[in-house]
């Protein structure tokens, strides 16, 4: 199941965000374990879709929560212009969906070096942004594994959408390695499993530094060979030698002909496994009017791939480590 209607659960679910503090970011810890107490009363259908997904994933590699409730669209504040988001902003509703789905999936996790270490992150159009930021709206934002570089990259990407672009235009692509592995001969899968190739970093990790180059090593292929993960970002993977050049454009390719078009449209939250997709996102075209395109973005991290140690808390913020 890629698609889960929760239209029928809109009562149930404002009478679990109903209990969460109004004002998330005054103490977001005390916010995300009030998250956890709901999530785990959460309907049964959805509540087992989740555990389902967290388990064992899917084909597709993403799962998409439809008609979840979200304010009207004048309801709502303006579009933001600047992060992070002021402490003391109320609470919405498709904030309180991340929290309380985010909860029953793992630990929502803030990265030190972005966004300044916040753990919400509103994504909106900015003029001027640079191409790997997810800010760009009128240029093609490329595939790329979540912060495939970092050891500790989340396992899932989540996205709800308060207010969609105006044409509706915008989507979210998904290229799932169990799609496209099909379609990469054996050969390359045997060059590319367990193979570091050099990697590039998103601006937030250089440390200042303009252009620092390949810092990290990431493994296009890796873990079980019948069912690998994914590691892959097509403007920083940076191989250097012939061959590897030639079965990442092989990867690439085959990644290509499988990835789907997710729109999303006002209460609807994305799950991405970060595992196992690489993710992009088409243009649109901003109208800068305060009623622009408009999600909210959570990292989580699971007990899987090594991603938690032990004492870790919804709402930590870790600091980047490169993959080596």
């Amino acid at each position: 199941m890629t698609v889960v209607d929760c239209s029928e659960f809109s009562a149930d679910l404002l009478a679990l965000a109903s209990r969460l503090p109004r004002i998330p970011r005054r103490d977001l810890y005390g916010f995300l374990d009030a998250a956890h107490e709901a999530a785990g009363e959460l309907p049964q259908a959805l509540g087992t879709a989740l555990d389902q997904f967290n388990a064992d994933g899917n084909h597709d590699g993403y799962l998409l929560l439809r008609g979840l409730p979200v304010e009207d669209d004048d309801d709502l504040p303006a579009t933001p212009t600047s992060t992070p988001a002021p402490v003391d902003r109320p609470l919405q509703n498709m904030e309180a969906m991340l929290g309380i789905v985010g909860r029953r999936l793992g630990l929502h996790t803030g990265y030190r070096e972005l966004r300044s270490g916040t753990v919400y992150h509103d994504v909106y159009p900015s003029p001027g942004a640079h191409h790997l930021s997810s800010e760009t709206s009128e240029t093609l934002l490329e595939f790329h594994t979540e912060m495939a570089y970092h050891v500790l990259q989340p396992n899932y990407v989540m996205l709800a959408c308060s207010r969609a672009d105006h044409e509706r235009k915008a989507a979210t692509l998904v290229g799932s390695i169990r799609k496209a592995l099909p379609l990469v001969p054996e050969d390359v899968r045997a060059h590319l499993f367990d193979r570091p190739l050099p990697c590039c970093v998103d601006v937030a990790f250089r440390g200042g530094v303009e252009d620092p180059g390949a810092i990290a090593n990431v493994k296009p292929l890796y873990g079980d060979p019948e069912d690998p993960f994914l590691g892959y970002d097509r403007e920083l993977l940076a191989p250097r030698e012939p061959d590897d050049v030639e079965a990442v454009a092989v990867l690439s390719k085959a990644l290509d002909e499988v990835n789907e078009a997710v729109r999303l449209t006002p209460g609807d939250v994305l799950i991405v496994d970060n595992f196992r997709t690489t993710h992009a996102r088409t243009p649109f075209t901003p109208r800068w009017d305060g009623k622009d395109r408009w999600l909210h973005r959570v990292y989580i991290r699971t007990a899987r791939n090594g991603q938690l140690s032990g004492g870790e808390r919804a709402g930590d913020v870790v600091d980047f480590t490169p993959r080596r």
